[in-house]
């Protein structure tokens, strides 16, 4: 999120008035909510941990559709791990201050240009791939739908919905997309327009 030339730089050693400065400093009310979402990674790590335990301790009695819904409930926990990855370090970059982590060997690829738009358009691809897992692992679930006995809690009218959720998500992000291209169309072109004059 570099500032671009036409922006104006504050005068060195001037400060912010009272009012400014209480507006600008509230935005560190964040910090707990993303000290939070820390908290919440550690316990998808143990719920990793214990999905993976009670994957070892029955991978010779499980069937080959057991294994596989256990290894997706893994892949769903890392997505949504990944998720709030995003969410705290794009977010705080964004919206709190600065990690400073230009020519650090670990910086995130996508860090180095993530501003609100960005974010929005990585959390919704993240949303609609663990929604994806989600859906997998109720068509493999549901297969054995009008077996007798063999419903697993899922119906007809459960999966369908479970579907059209899935593709608003699609079609939001979608949106989210085309919006944003528009907008940074419409910025290109001013700046255009503005560079001429």
């Amino acid at each position: 999120m570099s500032m671009t030339p036409e922006t104006p730089l504050p005068p060195k050693g001037v400060g912010l008035r009272p009012i400014p400065m209480l507006i600008f400093g509230s935005r560190w009310l964040q910090l707990p909510l993303y000290v939070g979402l820390i908290v919440a990674q550690g316990i998808y790590v143990v719920l990793f941990l214990k999905e993976l335990w009670h994957l070892f301790q029955h991978s010779f009695d499980f069937s080959e559709q057991q294994i596989m819904l256990a290894v997706l409930g893994l892949i769903d926990v890392v997505m949504i791990s990944n998720l709030l990855v995003m969410v705290i370090v794009g977010g705080y970059e964004t919206f709190v201050s600065r990690l400073n982590l230009q020519g650090h060997p670990d910086e995130p690829e996508w860090l180095s240009h993530v501003n609100a738009s960005v974010l929005k358009i990585k959390l919704a691809m993240a949303i609609i791939g663990i929604s994806s897992i989600h859906l997998l692992r109720t068509f493999i679930e549901a297969g054995t739908l009008g077996a007798p006995g063999r419903a697993g809690g899922y119906t007809e009218t459960g999966v369908m919905w479970q579907t059209i959720i899935h593709t608003i998500f699609i079609l939001s992000a979608i949106g989210i997309a085309v919006v944003d291209r528009i907008s940074n169309q419409a910025i290109d072109e001013a700046k255009t327009h503005s560079g001429k004059h």
